[in-house]
């Protein structure tokens, strides 16, 4: 599967790397691919060094202002770089088959909640994962949880989003969605 993961640029405490690792290194080891924003700092860095170390393959996709911060990859990896923020999603979408949420700030919520609108509307049925790590996304289950039990969501949360408390669960559930292994 090729797996798009939207997370944090910046470097973080363990609690946070631990399971970015370890996510990294399934992902690698079971031939996957990691499409994910291209940086070569922080979070990313992280995952993209454990991904390839275990023998996965990168595809990133950086954009224009951020492209001195790409990672300088060659086949068969592949870096491509968008124009904007908005291509860069579109085109982190198009080449993944499965999208994982990691901890982040305000760009990996940006792509969190357009990646979700975008599956509410139809526009895409690639299962979504909220790797909830160190329990950095409590608060927006539950906020999530309420926008459903309200009305606000058309469809239900789990047909939206699978939120998982450890790596295994998150590559478990992509691989029993797919339909791999």
């Amino acid at each position: 599967m090729n797996i798009c993961v939207f997370l944090s640029a910046a470097d973080l405490p363990d609690r946070y790397t631990r399971p970015a690792r370890e996510f990294a290194e399934l992902l690698g080891r079971g031939g996957h691919t990691l499409v994910w924003g291209g940086s070569e700092s922080g979070l990313m860095k992280v995952v993209a060094d454990g991904v390839q170390e275990a023998g996965g393959r990168l595809v990133g996709v950086s954009v224009d202002f951020l492209a001195a911060k790409a990672r300088d990859v060659s086949a068969p990896d592949e870096m491509v770089i968008a124009r904007d923020l908005a291509e860069r999603k579109a085109l982190l979408l198009e080449k993944s088959d499965a999208v994982v949420i990691m901890v982040g700030g305000t760009g990996t919520l940006d792509e969190a909640t357009e990646i979700l609108e975008l599956k509410k509307h139809g526009k895409h049925t690639k299962p979504v994962v909220l790797l909830n790590s160190a329990g950095f996304y409590d608060g927006l289950k539950e906020q999530f949880q309420r926008m459903e039990d309200e009305g606000f969501l058309p469809v239900p949360l789990t047909g939206l989003v699978f939120f998982a408390e450890e790596p295994v669960g998150a590559l478990a559930h992509l691989e029993e969605s797919m339909g791999v292994r």
